[in-house]
């Protein structure tokens, strides 16, 4: 792994420890302030609004100042945000964390554009799998402490995750190389670049573009899925499941979270790169995303510890191939010298879906409906296998003519 790859896998890899730590209980901490399912899963909607309008500026400053100083303004934001949410004492509290941790949010944009200036383009569907062994790294550990943390109080996870970020802070002044803007390959523009929420004009030049849009709708139907049962799996466990004759806790889901980080680890610790270069990304997001769905249906019928476990394991294969392979499909398929302004489409497709899905999500839950809420990931991610599928064909056909 190049130098700098791996200095900014250091520093994600931290910040994601520290997320991760606090990931398995914010809904359920939510609950301790009378929150209802809705609310709590709104905690992740104000994050992503504040994000969708913030990060655009925080992509320009990267271009202009380099990605350093301003991937050090967002992880500040962060542990700001972690020590306000660890101190509430009333539910407005929560969503006032959530809202300085998303106006100040940008690492993984950060990261994503360090990756494309830094990376040739037949090596990035790789580097990106770099971000997804972070998530795996700090989502197998962090949600591990949180089981053990718990025990002391909800809040004790989230300032260990304070006391991260500021370990994450100290990673990003020590080991990432330089403060200005960082050399970049002759094919890559500005990969820090995301469009305002009202550049009209981008996004519609961007999905007339036939293999770009589908590709930017399937990751787009991806993130939803993916959002829509993150953000409410923690709600339906806790209706769901029990263990020893008590309903799961952020322990027992600390535990789960933490098996499917591990197995994160395996399916991207290699096992990515190697199923590219037998099946090919396209052949690879369309497995991803036939995983997805049976997973996420799957769940609407399990009761029991076992199946979960089984059903979990399917999803975090899904999850593990379909994400860097859309991501390095959706890079590829960007012209030279857009690459930040493609990366940051992407990114502002990622907060537009944890804008809403969450709502839906905490509204099916809310409403009682614990069998048919797996299914709001379950459609999404059909839409997403559907549009991969086509354009399979339609490169077939392109390529037979």
């Amino acid at each position: 792994m190049p130098g700098p790859l791996l200095s900014i896998f250091l520093v994600i890899f931290v910040d994601i420890f520290g997320f991760a730590l606090v990931f398995p209980l914010q809904a359920i901490y939510a609950e301790h302030f009378s929150a209802t399912p809705v609310q709590a899963t709104l905690l992740v909607s104000i994050y992503a609004v504040c994000q969708l309008f913030a990060a655009p500026v925080l992509g320009s400053l990267s271009d202009r100042f380099g990605r350093k100083p301003v991937l050090l303004v967002s992880q500040l934001g962060t542990l700001v945000g972690f020590i306000v949410m660890a101190k509430a004492h009333a539910l407005w509290m929560l969503f006032l964390a959530r809202a300085i941790d998303g106006t100040t949010a940008g690492n993984l944009s950060i990261a994503q554009a360090y990756i494309a200036d830094t990376t040739k383009p037949e090596h990035r569907t790789r580097a990106f799998a770099l971000i997804g062994i972070a998530f795996g790294l700090g989502f197998f550990l962090g949600p591990f402490v949180t089981a053990q943390l718990v025990p002391y109080g909800l809040a004790a996870p989230i300032w260990a995750a304070a006391a991260l970020s500021g370990t994450s802070i100290v990673c990003t002044l020590v080991l990432l190389p330089g403060g200005g803007t960082v050399e970049r390959h002759a094919d890559v523009g500005p990969g820090g670049r995301r469009p305002s929420v009202f550049a009209f004009g981008t996004y519609r030049d961007l999905f007339t573009r036939p293999t770009l849009s589908n590709l930017l709708l399937q990751f787009f139907a991806y993130l939803c899925s993916f959002t829509a049962f993150s953000s409410g799996f923690a709600l339906f466990a806790e209706r769901r499941f029990t263990w020893h004759g008590h309903p799961f806790t952020p322990r027992e889901l600390g535990y789960l979270f933490s098996y499917v980080g591990f197995l994160g680890i395996v399916f991207q610790g290699g096992l990515v790169g190697r199923l590219v270069k037998r099946f090919g990304e396209q052949r690879l997001a369309i497995a991803g995303f036939v995983a997805l769905v049976v997973a996420q249906s799957g769940m609407a019928f399990v009761h029991r510890l076992t199946m979960l476990i089984v059903v979990s394991t399917i999803s975090s294969f899904g999850n593990a191939v379909a994400r860097p392979t859309l991501t390095g499909l959706i890079s590829r398929a960007s012209g030279p010298g857009e690459q930040g302004m493609v990366l940051g489409t992407t990114a502002s497709l990622s907060s537009l879906a944890a804008v809403f899905a969450p709502i839906v999500s905490g509204q099916f839950i809310q409403r009682g409906w614990l069998t048919a809420w797996p299914f709001i990931s379950a459609t999404a991610a059909l839409c997403g296998l559907c549009g991969s599928v086509l354009l399979h064909r339609f490169n077939g056909k392109r390529e037979q003519a």
